[in-house]
């Protein structure tokens, strides 16, 4: 039994013993394990890469700064954004986005325990991403600013036959940059030198390519390929595509289909016009009345020849897509305004009226341009109805007609011009109207009154305005008279007398005295004073003795300055 119980206790202790030898060994073994962990805390792990950056084996802070000067360009470098064909490019500083040296490298140092950080910095091999800061609201406002040159407006297309050339403008789709999902995708991947494609919303134009090819091919291209050829009556003539190509326009419906619209009014002008041009129209001509040793004789008028202009538009547009490129074109024949019998039941009967004016008959320019007016103005015939129009008959009063400079009232002082006087024939014509009891469209009296004119009835005249311009409204043509002589100028009209006229004038009122004026320039007319004023003259239409209606002409004349020029060369 002794030898029993002295066993035990021995192999007690020698199981302790073993217990200890382990136990030291494993604190040995952990102690070398935390020495290992230590000593790799202190620098990266060897053969490691930050951004690309070689910085393995290196103690942290000279790991930051080899990192530091490595990715300092990158920092800086403008970022690259495209869009389709565009691109744009934002400064990372503006942007809100930097490099974060500290955190790129902060990871990769620190004490460990965890075996698989201390075994990677034995054995090295570890690549990292550099590590960024991003200001997002920057970012997503420099992402919109540069949106807006990235976007692309969308732009229909279009098709034009101007002057006959086909002209196709292909549409171009629309593009707009999704900002978000662009500054999502840029604070990600940022920094990289490869551009960023950024996420973009197309819009369509409404008419497709196609369609546009399509209308070129079937209509436009057909259209212009040449001129096409028109018969009107026993006549053919040609029309050119330049010609009709103003008529031609291309809207779009709302489908986004295309169809050629033709302007009827253009189409059927430029036709008509070919037509006159080509003789295969010609206008009716009005009845006109002359007169032979003052008697009147009718030239009988004349009907003419038209394009029946509702039928223009159909066969001239089927024609540009014809294989024969012709068409047809109806003909009317038009009537006179002034018809023969008309012009015959019409002819002047007698004088109806006429008027004299006195002049200083060695006037020089200004009695040369009197008798010359007279001249031109003698003769003119005015149908029942028929607009007169002293500058319609005149024209413009130019050296090259004879014209020479004579005296004209400019802003209320006298100078000189060419034509000047003929006012006195426009007087005398305005008196023989009044008269006549003729409408008038349009007169003018002085700016100051003259003294060989009847108060409130007298016209002035220059070119193109004021005229003096009357309708014939008598019961029949009205044949004017004109001649002068002697220091006279005579307006007669001839027709058939419709009323008898008389006027009566009123006292002047409003009178305003003229100033005196001194002037010392080469080019001054002397002026003599008269009073400016208000007049009214009154025109009383009779027939058989009885008063029918009446008429009042109120004139306003300013008063004419009393003028002494000073100057040697002045009249």
């Amino acid at each position: 039994m002794t030898d029993v119980f002295d066993l035990q206790p021995a192999e007690s202790r020698r199981r302790k013993g073993a217990i200890a030898a382990i136990i030291g060994a494993l604190v040995l073994i952990v102690g070398a394990y935390v020495a290992v962990a230590a000593w790799t805390s202190g620098r990266l792990p060897s053969d490691t890469k930050v951004g690309g950056v070689q910085v393995g084996g290196m103690e942290p802070a000279a790991a930051r700064k080899a990192l530091a000067t490595a990715v300092a360009e990158k920092d800086k470098a403008p970022v690259t954004l495209t869009a389709g064909d565009k691109s744009t490019t934002i400064t990372p500083a503006d942007a809100g986005l930097r490099i974060d040296v500290d955190a790129s490298i902060g990871e990769l140092t620190g004490f460990s325990l965890n075996p698989a950080k201390v075994i990677g910095h034995l054995t090295g091999g570890v690549t990292e991403p550099l590590r960024t800061q991003v200001d997002e609201d920057k970012l997503k406002a420099a992402i919109g600013t540069a949106a807006k040159a990235l976007a692309v407006a969308p732009k229909e297309g279009s098709l034009s036959v101007a002057g006959g050339k086909v002209a196709l403008t292909q549409p171009v789709k629309g593009q707009a940059v999704d900002v978000d999902k662009t500054t999502d995708l840029v604070a990600e991947a940022w920094p990289r030198p490869a551009p960023f494609v950024t996420p973009v919303a197309e819009s369509t134009p409404k008419v497709a390519a196609a369609e546009w090819e399509r209308v070129k091919k079937e209509f436009a291209d057909k259209a212009m390929s040449g001129p096409i050829a028109v018969r009107a009556g026993d006549k053919t003539f040609d029309i050119s595509a330049a010609t009709l190509a103003p008529a031609i326009s291309f809207p779009a419906d709302a489908e986004g289909k295309v169809a050629p619209k033709f302007d009827d009014k253009v189409l059927i002008a430029a036709v008509t016009k070919a037509a006159d041009g080509a003789d295969a129209t010609t206008k009716a001509k009005d009845a006109t009345v002359t007169f032979t040793n003052g008697q009147p004789s009718v030239v009988p008028a004349k009907t003419g020849v038209a394009l029946d202009t509702t039928k223009i538009a159909a066969p001239v547009t089927a024609a540009l897509t014809s294989e024969d490129r012709a068409a047809t074109i109806p003909v009317t024949v038009t009537q006179p305004e002034f018809t023969t019998d008309e012009a015959k039941a019409t002819l002047p009967k007698g004088q109806i009226s006429t008027f004299t004016t006195y002049f200083n008959a060695n006037g020089g320019g200004r009695v040369t341009n009197i008798r010359l007016a007279a001249r031109t103005l003698n003769g003119t015939y005015v149908p029942p109805g028929g607009t007169f129009s002293l500058n319609g008959v005149l024209g413009r009063r130019t050296p090259e007609k004879g014209y020479a400079k004579g005296g004209v009232i400019s802003d209320g002082r006298l100078s000189e011009n060419y034509g000047g006087g003929i006012s006195q024939v426009s007087t005398t014509l305005f008196n023989a109207a009044f008269f006549a009891g003729v409408e008038f469209k349009q007169y003018m009296a002085h700016g100051f009154y003259i003294s060989r004119y009847p108060e409130g009835r007298e016209a002035t005249i220059s070119y193109p305005y004021p005229d003096n311009r009357w309708v014939n409204t008598t019961d029949g043509g009205i044949l004017i008279r004109a001649h002068s002589s002697g220091g006279q100028v005579t307006v007669s009209f001839y027709g058939t007398k419709k009323w008898d006229i008389t006027a009566s004038k009123s006292p002047r009122r409003n009178v305003v005295q003229p100033k005196k004026i001194t002037d010392a320039s080469p080019d001054c007319i002397t002026q003599a004073p008269t009073p400016g004023f208000d007049v009214t003259v009154t025109r009383f239409f009779k027939q058989n003795g009885n008063t029918v209606r009446t008429q009042a002409f109120n004139t306003h004349y300013n008063p004419e300055d009393d003028v002494t020029c000073t100057h040697p060369d002045a009249k």
